[in-house]
């Protein structure tokens, strides 16, 4: 594939997710009717299977079939007609994954969605199970009320962390997928759970450059309501402004060097980057801020250095995961062109022999 076609490609990709982005936020986006897979329509026949079953036994309990002690029999009743309850619950569990759920096309929220989901279902089994444990349902509430005090206070840092998960749900500082730092953990965003949050690391201390460094990180949920959040994978603006940086010399051409980084940056990012630009200044447009000066290109300017050479620097806008592999294209590009002409541009040199 040659360097226009490719390039073509990577555009309209990046246009493709500017406006899947918009859609997510908008909620704009068509839905199409779920329908239940194999799987799914095995797992409601079972539980038909298992309804119909413990219906079966409960009416034989009523019947006195079994010929046991009255005590006795009332338990069984019991017992069963919390299974039933179970089974009930259960399947309305399935069919809200399926017909419910399964109309979002966001994994991202499918995936915090059916983690609320088990959640509630499971504390109304937990509930249904205690009722069944006892004869009446006040002596069940005051157990349970009981057993949550308990554990309230023996687990105090984990109930914290599971308010900090419900922020995260409501609030969305983060969602899976997205690239974050907080505290002093750097990382794409792989599971959050109820209690804590996975990260695979990028960066860290043995590498110089974002690449991921192949180790996790899980840090509490709970530090997310006292620890800033920096989020770079935002859905509706995933972009960094990202910057090359080049010393050289007063002499220099600058009028040639400003051309020459202008164009390499403007031949990778160029037309994508203005397609971006146009979301930033849709989105400023809806916040009190006062509107910046956002070029649509990428621009250059010239900083008198500490030493006596000029900075010129380039800024361009960039995906945070493709910042590196942009930047090293780039870096080898613009060296390349103004290498080749040694009389407009003249970089440091070492003194060494």
């Amino acid at each position: 594939m040659s360097e226009d076609k490719q390039s073509q490609v990577e555009q309209l990709k990046n246009q493709a997710e500017v406006k899947r982005a918009l859609e997510q936020t908008s909620g704009n986006k068509e839905q199409s009717a779920p329908k239940a897979e194999t799987k799914d329509k095995l797992w409601f026949g079972s539980y038909l299977l298992l309804l119909i079953g413990l219906g079966v036994l409960y009416y034989l309990f009523n019947l006195r079939f079994f010929g046991l002690q009255e005590t006795f029999m009332v338990r069984l009743r019991g017992y069963t007609r919390g299974a039933i309850f179970v089974v009930i619950m259960l399947t309305v569990s399935k069919a809200v994954q399926v017909y419910l759920i399964g109309r979002i096309h966001d994994t991202v929220n499918q995936f915090n969605l059916k983690r609320i989901l088990r959640l509630i279902i499971g504390l109304v089994i937990l509930f249904i199970i205690i009722t069944s444990l006892f004869a009446n349902w006040q002596t069940a509430i005051v157990s349970l009320g009981l057993v949550s005090l308990i554990f309230g206070f023996a687990l105090q840092t984990a109930l914290s962390s599971f308010i900090g998960w419900i922020y995260i749900l409501v609030r969305q500082p983060y969602r899976i997928g997205d690239r974050i730092k907080i505290g002093e953990a750097t990382g794409d965003v792989i599971d959050v759970g109820y209690l804590d949050t996975t990260l695979w690391e990028f960066g860290g201390e043995y590498l110089s450059t974002d690449h991921p460094s192949g180790r996790l990180i899980k840090f509490p949920n709970s530090n997310v309501l006292s620890s800033s959040v920096y989020n770079y994978s935002w859905p509706l603006f995933p972009y960094v402004w990202n910057e090359i940086k080049f010393n050289i010399a007063y002499e220099s051409d600058l009028q040639f060097v400003e051309r020459v980084m202008q164009e390499t940056a403007a031949e990778e990012v160029g037309e994508v980057m203005m397609e971006r630009v146009k979301t930033y200044r849709e989105l400023l447009e809806h916040t009190p801020i006062d509107k910046l000066e956002v070029r649509e290109y990428p621009s250059v300017q010239f900083r008198v250095s500490d030493n006596t050479w000029l900075e010129a620097i380039v800024r361009y806008l960039v995906e945070p995961k493709q910042a590196g592999r942009v930047k090293t294209k780039l870096i080898k590009e613009m060296l390349e062109k103004l290498s080749a002409e040694p009389d407009k541009v003249m970089f440091p040199k070492s003194n060494a022999r």
